[in-house]
């Protein structure tokens, strides 16, 4: 991935980032480090704003990337889902898309991928086809995305994508990317699970889905932080489970198999967590007893911190609809918007899982 589109600096306008939407006021820890291992958060947890502007942002506008103002009020958007609403991120995601349209009297096509990437572009250009303006799109895979890209240009239809990257030019081929700091989640993740093992001992990484950025830089991010802060924690195991939780138990049973002295297990979604916890219970083994550190959010799996069978949850926010949808209308309207908008997570822990479980998704 270029340098200038990495979320290690991503960066976003000053009008984006001070939005005051009624989805959005999340809190983080230090946003510099976030290395205390700690993970507590202010009241924010469960909503989300944008972070706060880095100098030299990149942006783009209508003039740079082409096209004609347009009111958002009187165009069709289209959404573009990539996997199946079986994942709570995905159920969330959806719902604050389509709440967020509602609440602003916008005309909304929705399709969903059900995780196959081929049926993703035959649905976005099916958008097209039916008269989307607009399109916010959640890609299965950051790659492959040349035949929408190249369609959605000839019209001069603007894209936001959110939750996961493409591999494409940033205010040439889409207009703004709005996700998380994957790679900040890794080092976070990494953080609580040096504090849940006193940075000794073997530990699992359970992938996401490959061919994606979100995997690639939360294993990054991870892995450079353990190796950092906790070199006596080894990284002995590394397998996908797909980012579903019958994947992730599967995964797991063959680790407990291999690995039977585990000390710790990332998940790198909270699915594969909760699968890793049932392969743990159907092992006999007891809460607390192998560290489980996850990344996303959802209700069981906080609930999951609250039963001491998870350590602790890094926030991956899924509800986009607010800031996805003002970042149309502020290009349409010929305003900068910037090319990443990044978003500010929370985070759960045994300190305030119990608290903030009717926070999570």
């Amino acid at each position: 991935m270029n340098a200038h589109r990495s979320l290690r600096t991503l960066a976003v306008t000053t009008l984006v980032a001070t939005l005051s939407l009624s989805l959005g006021c999340a809190k983080s820890e230090d946003d510099k480090d976030a290395s205390d291992g700690k993970g507590t958060s202010s009241d924010g947890a469960g909503e989300q704003v944008a972070a706060e502007p880095t100098k030299g942002a990149k942006t783009c506008t209508l003039k740079k990337y082409g096209g004609k103002e347009t009111d958002l009020a009187k165009a069709t958007v289209g959404f573009s889902q990539s996997e199946k609403e079986a994942n709570p991120f995905r159920i969330a995601e959806t719902a604050s898309i389509k709440a967020e349209a509602e609440k602003r009297g916008v005309k909304l096509l929705t399709a969903n991928a059900q995780s196959q990437f081929s049926k993703q572009i035959s649905d976005v250009q099916d958008l097209i086809s039916k008269g989307a303006d607009l399109l916010v799109i959640a890609p299965l895979n950051s790659d492959g995305w040349e035949p929408v890209l190249k369609r959605a240009a000839a019209k001069k239809i603007p894209i936001v994508t959110v939750d996961r990257q493409i591999n494409a030019e940033p205010c040439e081929d889409y207009v703004s990317f709005i996700g998380s700091d994957f790679v900040q989640q890794g080092r976070r993740a990494a953080d609580q699970m040096i504090e849940a093992t006193g940075g000794k001992g073997q530990v699992a990484i359970l992938l996401g889905t490959p061919g994606n950025n979100v995997t690639t830089e939360r294993t990054k991010g991870f892995t450079e932080r353990i190796k950092e802060k906790a070199p006596k924690l080894k990284v002995v195991f590394k397998q996908t489970g797909e980012f579903a939780r019958e994947k992730g138990q599967q995964v797991t049973e063959q680790l407990i198999q291999s690995k039977p002295g585990i000390d710790g297990i990332y998940a790198e979604n909270d699915e594969m967590g909760l699968g890793a916890v049932n392969a743990l219970k159907g092992a006999g083994k007891k809460p607390g007893e192998v560290k489980i550190v996850t990344v996303d959010g959802t209700k069981n799996a906080v609930q999951g911190i609250v039963d001491k069978w998870i350590h602790g949850v890094v926030e991956s926010n899924p509800r986009f609809g607010p800031l996805a949808f003002q970042a149309l209308e502020d290009f349409g309207k010929g305003k900068k918007v910037g090319e990443d908008i990044v978003i500010k997570d929370s985070a759960y822990t045994a300190a305030n899982a119990e608290r903030d479980l009717d926070k999570a998704y």
